[in-house]
């Protein structure tokens, strides 16, 4: 996915720079947006040649609900123009990524095999922010696979603790 990641890269930055101060606040409709153009049939219509510009641009103005900033809208128009909206859940995350960076904040994505509760997750939070050196925006993914303990993914760091990986790593020891 390099590509998308190259085409979506300008747009992202584009947007962060237009935006300035008020970065953090578009991070909602810009999640929202890309949702939106993840869909397939959405997609279908606006790739349909018959379909203008200003029509897909009201479909999923629409269909995310909100009064889009203008920077939003010029930034669906001009991807839209483009042909570029399968790039939009992209765009998103590189955008996400640059409003993260300037406030020295990253996601984290803890694995659970079984739901954690609010006050265990800041705690949980708590210690990741001293073992990765920085503030961490946390979403817990329940994944039962894991049998017990976290998985935790922050950018393309991995701190695996959960009772799946001693397993794997107790079967390499003993084949080798």
């Amino acid at each position: 996915m390099a590509e998308l990641a190259t085409i979506a890269r300008p747009y992202a930055e584009a947007l962060y720079e237009a935006a300035g101060a008020g970065a953090a606040a578009l991070t909602t409709q810009v999640d929202a947006l890309a949702a939106v153009a993840a869909n397939a049939q959405l997609r279908q219509f606006a790739d349909d040649p018959k379909a203008q510009v200003s029509q897909v641009r009201e479909v999923i103005a629409g269909v995310v609900g909100a009064d889009l900033d203008p920077k939003l809208g010029n930034l669906l128009t001009a991807v839209i123009e483009n042909g570029r909206l399968a790039a939009l859940p992209e765009i998103a995350t590189q955008f996400r990524a640059l409003v993260n960076a300037s406030a020295g904040v990253s996601d984290a994505t803890v694995y659970s095999a079984y739901p954690i509760e609010a006050g265990q997750l800041a705690e949980v939070v708590a210690a990741l922010e001293t073992r990765f050196a920085r503030k961490l925006n946390a979403k817990v993914v329940i994944d039962p696979a894991l049998i017990g303990g976290i998985r935790v993914v922050v950018g393309d760091e991995v701190l695996d603790t959960s009772v799946k990986a001693r397993l794997e790593q107790m079967k390499v020891a003993l084949t080798a």
